[in-house]
């Protein structure tokens, strides 16, 4: 059983403690990537860490925790990284086709060439008995689903169900950019992602406008 480290700590051990877990995680991502799942060691993740394998174990408990914990905090950063998306490119007021293609060109170009986004696709396709809660998976697509039944009570689109409309949106945009982007060994995008986008967005508004 690893040992519990207290829950009351001065703010100096404090900072010393997340720095330490911080430490482990950078590590771990670092080596699930790349050298694998089965590969990447906990005496590894601790050398690299530059901590003591008791400490790994002391914090996490062993290595599906670790992954599981690297899985959360990769997916975290990406949700921001649309959120800000949905944020900046989906305000209201703004025309509606425009958004929806910045909106669809912003995360094609940039997310999905993010190193957050390409480490969550690595560490997601290694070791599948160790998932995401499904409602952390979901929290891309119910943020525009919000947004969505936002931009249906502005009377921009007709979306009884906006979380039905999110879906239609991603599958129309989203999804086939990332067809189009997966297995590309080069960083730029493909030159047809700009028309996926537009027509996609096109397809979307015939049907809820």
């Amino acid at each position: 059983m690893p040992r519990v480290i207290a829950e009351v700590q001065t703010p100096g051990r404090r900072r010393r403690s997340e720095g330490k877990k911080t430490a482990i995680l950078d590590a771990a991502e670092a080596l699930f990537i790349t050298e694998g799942y089965e590969r990447a060691s906990v005496d590894a993740i601790a050398a690299r860490a530059q901590v003591s394998k008791r400490t790994v174990y002391d914090h996490f408990g062993d290595k599906e925790t670790i992954f599981l914990r690297v899985l959360e905090r990769v997916n975290d950063a990406l949700v921001r990284t649309i959120r800000t998306a949905i944020d900046e490119e989906l305000p209201p007021g703004r025309d509606l086709r425009d958004a929806l293609t910045a909106f669809g060109r912003r995360i094609a170009d940039q997310t999905f060439a993010s190193s957050d986004y390409l480490a969550f696709r690595r560490l997601e396709s290694q070791q599948r008995s160790v998932q995401l809660p499904e409602a952390a998976r979901d929290r891309p697509e119910r943020m525009l689903e919000e947004r969505f039944a936002e931009l249906a009570t502005e009377g921009a689109i007709r979306a009884p169900d906006p979380a039905l409309a999110a879906r239609h949106f991603t599958a129309l945009t989203i999804s086939l950019a990332l067809n189009a982007v997966t297995g590309r060994r080069t960083g730029t995008p493909p030159p047809e992602l700009d028309a996926i986008i537009a027509d996609g967005v096109d397809a979307f508004l015939r049907a809820y406008r």
